[in-house]
């Protein structure tokens, strides 16, 4: 996989039009693969730091504010 599709990986937002249109469809493939899991285990880390009900508000929230950007 090319070094630009590192920033899709790594959630860093003010490349990723750009590096998206650079991926092959295999390696857009490859970052999806890797990305499956992401949302999911970070929400584990969540609610074993803050529990399931703050967990639940910040993914909302969060949700919420990316909707509302671009």
């Amino acid at each position: 996989m090319e070094k630009g599709a590192c920033s899709l990986a790594d959630c860093d937002d003010l490349g990723v039009e750009a590096n998206k249109r650079t991926l092959t469809p295999g390696d857009f493939a490859k970052v999806m693969d890797l990305l499956t899991f992401r949302p999911m285990q970070f929400c584990f880390f969540l609610k074993a730091l803050v529990g399931v009900e703050e967990m639940q508000r910040m993914m909302v929230e969060a949700i919420g504010v990316a909707r509302q950007q671009g």
